[in-house]
C-alpha cells in the first residue's frame, strides 16, 4: 500500500496513527514552571497527532530562555508531565518531550540571576520575555571543557524525566539559533579547542548530546530538530552549510534515531533554502524525515506520497484545530488563529478553539 498523510507509521519504537505531527509550540502557560491542568486539557485535545512534540521543555534552570516555560529536570515537573502523558495517551494520543536548552538566548532576571552560557561569550543580539517586559539578551558565560560534561548530564537527566514522566520519547532540540545550534556555527562558535573551529569540532558537541540522550532512554526513542539554513535568533548561516550538514548527518546516522526533523527555511518564515542542499542532506540521513515549515494539506500529501518526507509537523495550524487531522483528511475549512493569545494567558486562545464535531 503507497503511505499516504493518513497512513499509520512508526518512529523508531513510537508507532503512530498517521503521519501528522504537532510541532513543539512555545505557548508560556507553565507560570510556575510546572505543567497545569490548562496544560492538560491542552495537549488532550490534539492527541489524533500522530505524535505530539512537547512545546520546548528546559532540561535545566540555566536552560531557560523565556518567562513560564515548563521544565523536566525537576520531580514536580516530572509530576505535571505525567498528568499531560496520560490524559494524552488515554486520548489515543502519542506525546515526546522537546529537550530545550537556549544557551545565549536568555538573562539572568529569568534564570534567577545566572549568566547565560554558550560555546562562546557572543551575544544572540536578540530580545527575550522575562514575565514583566521584554529585554535584551545578555553576554554569555563561554562554557569551560570542565563544565561542559556538567551540561552533558543535565541532558541525561532530562531525558531520564522525560520517561519517567510517561513520554513515548524525545525530541533533542537542536535549531533555531538555541544551544546545540550555537556549537554547530561558525557565526556563533569562536572557540579554537576541541568544540570549535573545524566542522568536526563544532559537531562535537551535538554528537555527544545525541550520544548521551539515546545512551540513556535508547536511539529508538530519540529525535532531533534542526535548522539548517535559519536565521532564527540571529545565529546566522554557517560559511559552509553543506559542509557542516552533512557531518551532522553523519554524527546522526551513528545511532538508529527515531527521527529527524528539519525546519525547511527560516523558522517560521519564508520556505527559502537551496533545493540541491535539502535533497543531498534527506538522502544522508538514515532516520525517518520529518518535514516542517508552511506547509499545507496539498503540499503534505504531495511530501508524503512522493517519498520526501516520512511525515509532516505541523506547527500554528494545530493551535487554532485541536482536531486538525481530521480537518485535512476531510478536507474541512480551519479555523482562524488569534495571534494576541500565543504567548501566556489562560484558556482564551488555547483550549477554546472550536472542533468539528
Amino acid at each position: 500500500m503507497t503511505d499516504t498523510l493518513f497512513t499509520p507509521g512508526r518512529l523508531g519504537r513510537i508507532e503512530i496513527a498517521n503521519r501528522i505531527l504537532m510541532a513543539p509550540l512555545t505557548r508560556n502557560r507553565a507560570f510556575d514552571l510546572i505543567p497545569n491542568d490548562l496544560m492538560v486539557e491542552y495537549y488532550r485535545q490534539r492527541a489524533t497527532a500522530g505524535l505530539i512534540v512537547s512545546e520546548g521543555t528546559q532540561i535545566s534552570p540555566t536552560g531557560q530562555g523565556y518567562a513560564w516555560t515548563p521544565g523536566i529536570y525537576s520531580p514536580e515537573q516530572v509530576t505535571g508531565w505525567k498528568k499531560v502523558t496520560a490524559a494524552v495517551h488515554d486520548a489515543g494520543g502519542k506525546i515526546a518531550c522537546q529537550l530545550w536548552h537556549v544557551g545565549r538566548v536568555s538573562h539572568p532576571s529569568i534564570i534567577d540571576g545566572r549568566t547565560p552560557v554558550a560555546p562562546s561569550a557572543l551575544s544572540a543580539h536578540a530580545k527575550t520575555f522575562d514575565g514583566k517586559g521584554f529585554v535584551e539578551t545578555s553576554v554569555p558565560h563561554a562554557l569551560t571543557l570542565e563544565e561542559i560534561p556538567g551540561v552533558l548530564a543535565e541532558y541525561a537527566h532530562a531525558a531520564k524525566c522525560a520517561i519517567e514522566a510517561g513520554f513515548d520519547g524525545v525530541e533533542i532540540h537542536a535549531a533555531n539559533g538555541y544551544l546545540i545550534d550555537q556549537f554547530l556555527r561558525d557565526t556563533s562558535n569562536k572557540r579554537t579547542d576541541a568544540y570549535g573551529g573545524p566542522i568536526a569540532h563544532r559537531v562535537r558537541f551535538l554528537a555527544e548530546v545525541v550520544d548521551t540522550v539515546a545512551g540513556t532512554i535508547g536511539a529508538e526513542r530519540t529525535g532531533i530538530r534542526l535548522s539548517p539554513w535559519s536565521n532564527a535568533n540571529n545565529v546566522g548561516l554557517d560559511s559552509d552549510t553543506p559542509a557542516l550538514f552533512a557531518a551532522v548527518a553523519g554524527a546522526l546516522n551513528a545511532h538508529n534515531l527515531a527521527f529527524v526533523h528539519v525546519v525547511e527555511g527560516q523558522t517560521g518564515g519564508p520556505r527559502d533554502y537551496p533545493e540541491a542542499e535539502l535533497k543531498a542532506f534527506r538522502a544522508a540521513i538514515r532516520a525517518p524525515y520529518v518535514a516542517n515549515n508552511g506547509y499545507n494539506r496539498d503540499m503534505a500529501i504531495r511530501a508524503i506520497a512522493s517519498g520526501d518526507a516520512y511525515a509532516v509537523a505541523f506547527g500554528r495550524p494545530f493551535i487554532a484545530n485541536p482536531d486538525l487531522p481530521e480537518r485535512l483528511k476531510t478536507d474541512a475549512a480551519l479555523n482562524e488563529l488569534r495571534k494576541d493569545y500565543f504567548y501566556g494567558g489562560g484558556e482564551t486562545g488555547y483550549t477554546d478553539y472550536p472542533f468539528l464535531k
